[in-house]
């Protein structure tokens, strides 16, 4: 079964509130949020799992770079205790519990905020997506998730904890690179997914024209809106993170940003190709549909123009008048059959000479 996505979710539950209220907008995850920190160094990493926040609170970590993800932003009263704890902006902490945001950042001075949507496929071709916001500051780097569908950071986390590649000897911006670019590396396999599915429903329409390729068109229709409204202020992001004269971002990671930005321009490429592959879809799913009434018109149109002499031969003889030659013939029966299957005939024979038939 494909992952319906909720293209809209209600914001009116925060008409008339002051600004920084923190009010959830989203799904919520069916588990309890979850702290996770993982600091290193060159030399060392140590690793924590916290479900309450006053257990996080107590045991603050002093690696040289500190990442703390946190899974399930349902949980205000969480966020609003980090906030106070690091002096998150209010309406920072709003937009992170409100999942409904497009890919941004903004400069806070000793922090850059982020938000971004993570896509991952599922199966029969779909895609789900949840929203994640990072905090990027000089030392730390705070990521928060809805909780819902994990993440793509697996790879980071062994690279942190194998001490493969720079990541270790790196600062908090090129964890925050490899975070975005393990996200941007996910969209290309939800387009791969969704290609697939394109290529199948193109052959579908060219055999079976119906109405439930019509349903799969107009849903991926959907999709692929929802896919161009993400990826386009991401190459935005990307670029104030490539461009931007922030202190926060060392010229050694802004290579690999304009990397990840070069990467977001062919997934902006490869969703305006798949957009313009569906219209051209739905016009060929009409063309189908128009063709194959076409024919059955023909047919139609053949079979009665077959008829029409018929019909006027035996309403000709149908008539009630006392004196017809031809009733006096001792096979003008058999004659008239005779006359109305060389009729038949020869009009079969024009129209297959005509390839009308």
């Amino acid at each position: 079964m494909r992952t319906v996505l909720r293209f809209a979710k209600k914001r009116s539950v925060k008409s008339g509130l002051p600004p920084g209220t923190l009010v959830h907008i989203g799904d919520k995850s069916d588990r309890s949020a979850q702290i996770s920190v993982i600091g290193y160094a060159p030399g060392e990493i140590e690793e924590h799992h916290f479900e309450q926040i006053g257990q996080y609170l107590e045991n603050p970590c002093n690696s040289p770079v500190v990442w703390v993800n946190v899974e399930g932003v349902h949980d205000v009263d969480l966020i609003r205790a980090l906030g106070e704890k690091h002096t998150f902006h209010p309406l920072v902490l709003e937009d992170i519990v409100n999942t409904v945001q497009r890919s941004k950042i903004e400069d806070y001075g000793d922090y850059l905020f982020i938000v971004l949507k993570m896509l991952r496929p599922v199966e029969e071709g779909g895609f789900s997506s949840e929203q994640l916001s990072i905090i990027l500051g000089a030392d730390y780097l705070f990521t928060f998730q809805e909780g819902i569908n994990g993440d793509p950071f697996d790879s980071v986390r062994d690279r942190i904890r194998g001490g493969k590649g720079k990541i270790r000897s790196m600062g908090a911006d090129y964890l925050a690179y490899s975070l975005v670019d393990a996200i941007v590396d996910g969209y290309f396999s939800v387009l791969e997914g969704f290609g697939e599915r394109i290529v199948d429903s193109e052959e579908e329409l060219a055999l079976t024209p119906d109405q439930k390729a019509l349903h799969r068109i107009n849903h991926m229709k959907k999709e692929i809106i929802y896919l161009r409204k993400t990826v386009w202020p991401l190459r935005e992001a990307i670029s104030f993170l490539e461009r931007g004269d922030s202190d926060l971002l060392q010229d050694a990671t802004r290579v690999y940003f304009r990397d990840v930005y070069d990467h977001s321009v062919q997934v902006i490429d490869t969703v305006e190709t798949y957009r313009d592959l569906l219209s051209g879809m739905l016009d060929l799913y009409l063309s189908s549909i128009s063709n194959r009434t076409n024919e059955i018109m023909k047919f139609l149109t053949v079979i009665g123009t077959i008829f029409i002499p018929l019909t006027f031969l035996v309403g000709v003889y149908g008539m009630n008048f006392k004196h017809f030659p031809e009733l006096e013939w001792k096979n003008g029966y058999f004659i008239l059959w005779g006359v109305m299957i060389a009729v038949v005939g020869m009009m079969v024979a024009y129209f297959r000479k005509k390839r009308w038939l």
